[in-house]
């Protein structure tokens, strides 16, 4: 079952994240509290949308980001689309990704955007939903 993310829900989605994001492809050592920091701030954006997936009223997964105005009209970024590593191969990222893009286009949102990593199967991923590698644009960053 699908349904909008809940701050009452943030233990789970901060354990969901540490342990997706903590394997393969990322590797990341994240912990579940910090885990769920990075999880609530976002969630307490103005502007925030997420949707949750729940199996016999467990959550297994979930996808989160927020909305920005443009010049060119309102884009959505999405911050995080984790599922619990037991749950993985199931579908359930795909039903969370197709749901949240339908619901941004019900909600007249230009376009859809996320970081990803640049090999592996995620790019692969993304491709079938119809997200396509931008040629305008490159991520910069700087390591403080």
């Amino acid at each position: 079952m699908i349904q909008v993310c809940s701050l009452e829900h943030i233990r789970q989605y901060g354990e969901i994240y540490a342990k997706a994001f903590s394997g393969e492809p990322w590797n990341d050592n994240w912990k579940a509290e910090d885990a769920q920091i990075h999880v609530r701030e976002i969630m307490e954006s103005k502007q925030s949308y997420g949707l949750e997936y729940l199996i016999d009223g467990e959550v297994v997964g979930f996808i989160l980001g927020s909305s920005m105005l443009f010049h060119y009209g309102r884009t959505f970024e999405i911050n995080d689309l984790a599922v619990h590593p037991d749950h993985q191969g199931q579908g359930i990222a795909k039903k969370l990704l197709t749901e949240c893009i339908s619901e941004m286009k019900r909600r007249g949102i230009a376009g859809v955007h996320l970081i990803t990593q640049h090999d592996g199967f995620l790019p692969e991923f993304y491709e079938r939903y119809g997200f396509k590698r931008e040629s305008e644009v490159m991520l910069m960053g700087m390591e403080l």
